[in-house]
């Protein structure tokens, strides 16, 4: 698995050289859509092709806003280009994560930022890196000093969803100390696993977090859905957080 890991952290790596900003800004749907295409399809050309070779017979899943249950067998699942939109606009935040799902369950995961140059890693049972030094997340007990987040998993407009995402901001805001908005999901996550955010929460679960999940899990986190249950690819939603606010954060969300 760690031959395995190392060949997966080398393509992610390589790929995420590909990514592209345009020369400006887009500013029409089509310009957009095009560029957030292009950076799309440059990524799955260097990762499907390493990817596959590296663990023959495993399958392929690079829909970053499917969910629900997997079929049996390995099957590596990518989100090309996370934050793709802030990689177009030019803003630091995007990632490329990969995650191998066997049998249901994931059990290796790399999130590569290479603004940041960090690289993010994790081998079920195996413990959670960052750039090869151990991670472990935050020791906070107390929800009033937590710096805690959140942010769009997919773009929408559905009134009644706006609306529960912001009574949960709204909620949380009055009881941790900070909250942050933003994407993408997997740059959050990778910095509750780093102990720098302490609490992250989602009203979906996609197949682009398993990744950072897996991150959080294996950096002695505490990940469930939102009635306390244990997180698994079919939870409809998650709160991720260091042990010691994660009865907290939990009891705020329900």
């Amino acid at each position: 698995m760690q031959k395995l890991l190392a060949t997966t952290v080398e393509a992610v790596r390589e790929a995420a050289a590909r990514v592209k900003r345009p020369g400006t800004t887009p500013t029409t749907s089509a310009e957009l859509f095009a560029a957030l295409r292009a950076n799309d399809e440059a990524v799955t050309a260097v990762l499907r092709p390493a990817l596959i070779d590296a663990l023959p017979g495993a399958q392929w899943n690079d829909d970053e806003h499917g969910s629900g249950p997997m079929p049996a067998g390995d099957w590596w699942v990518v989100d090309p280009v996370g934050g793709n939109m802030n990689a177009v606009q030019g803003m630091p935040d995007w990632n490329v994560g990969v995650s191998l799902v066997r049998d249901g369950r994931p059990v290796l995961a790399v999130l590569h930022a290479p603004v940041a140059g960090e690289t993010f890693t994790a081998i079920a049972g195996g413990g959670a890196h960052l750039n090869g030094v151990p991670l472990k997340v935050s020791a906070k007990t107390d929800l009033a000093l937590a710096l805690t987040g959140t942010g769009q998993a997919q773009p929408t407009r559905d009134p009644a969803q706006a609306r529960r995402a912001g009574e949960a901001i709204a909620l949380m805001m009055q009881n941790a100390l900070y909250v942050r908005s933003s994407v993408p999901v997997g740059q959050q996550l990778t910095q509750v696993a780093a102990g720098r955010m302490d609490v992250h929460w989602q009203f979906e679960n996609l197949r682009s977090h398993i990744a950072p999940v897996l991150l959080v899990l294996e950096a002695g986190g505490t990940v469930t859905d939102l009635d306390g249950q244990p997180w698994q690819l079919t939870s409809a939603g998650y709160v991720a957080a260091a042990p010691g606010l994660h009865t907290a954060a939990l009891k705020v969300l329900s």
